[in-house]
């Protein structure tokens, strides 16, 4: 930044000089200086865009809402943090994807820290037939998904009925897990599901019509 600053202000001086010694022989130097305040104008505008992600850079690093390692989603980007520089934040995507966020873009918009608490919960939603008993389903899921590898006992998983369709009651399945082994806990949880119900021989849901002749 320093050597930076240093090679601006030589450069401005000397145009200024040059100005000066222009108009010190009397050459008109009325466009030239327009043409010089032009260029400040929008060197001046680069210059706001590039303080506003250093200011945020500061506050990033001062409050600290993340740090580096932490998974986070903010400015519509979900990644790890890899570092966090004055001007850029750094992410690598769950994709492997390498992306850089405007600092400034960053810390004007929500920021979700996943990493922050011990614990999250993953989301999902089961659909049952209407023959099926949702008693017996969520019995067995709370016994099978108790038992998947990284699935936390306190808080247990929540099983219960969400909403209702035409097909039939829908369950959410909530099992709570680290957020090092989300993805794990969510796929086994999917397969867990799927052989349960295989298992049962739940049927397939399908929506159930009546037409009545009048």
């Amino acid at each position: 930044m320093i050597s930076y600053l240093n090679s601006s202000i030589a450069v401005l001086l000397n145009v200024i000089l040059v100005v000066a010694i222009l108009g010190y022989f009397g050459i008109e130097t009325t466009s030239f200086a327009a043409l010089l305040a032009a260029a400040g104008v929008a060197i001046g505008a680069a210059w706001s865009g590039l303080l506003a992600n250093f200011a945020a850079g500061v506050f990033l690093i001062i409050l600290r809402p993340f740090q580096v390692g932490d998974f986070i989603s903010a400015a519509g980007i979900s990644g790890t943090v890899v570092e966090i520089g004055l001007f850029v934040t750094t992410i690598n995507t769950a994709d492997n994807v390498r992306t850089i966020i405007g600092n400034n873009k960053l810390f004007s918009e929500n920021i979700q820290n996943f990493s922050a608490n011990d614990y999250r919960r993953v989301n999902i939603q089961v659909q049952l037939d209407h023959s099926v008993n949702h008693n017996e389903a969520v019995r067995v899921l709370q016994e099978r998904i108790a038992n998947i590898p990284n699935v936390l006992s306190n808080p247990a998983p929540v099983i219960e009925i969400l909403h209702f369709t035409p097909m039939g009651p829908e369950l959410a399945v909530r099992p709570f897990c680290n957020n090092t082994h989300y993805w794990q806990v969510y796929f086994d949880t999917n397969r867990v599901i799927r052989e349960c119900f295989s298992e049962l021989g739940f049927p397939v849901p399908q929506q159930h019509f009546q037409i009545r002749q009048s």
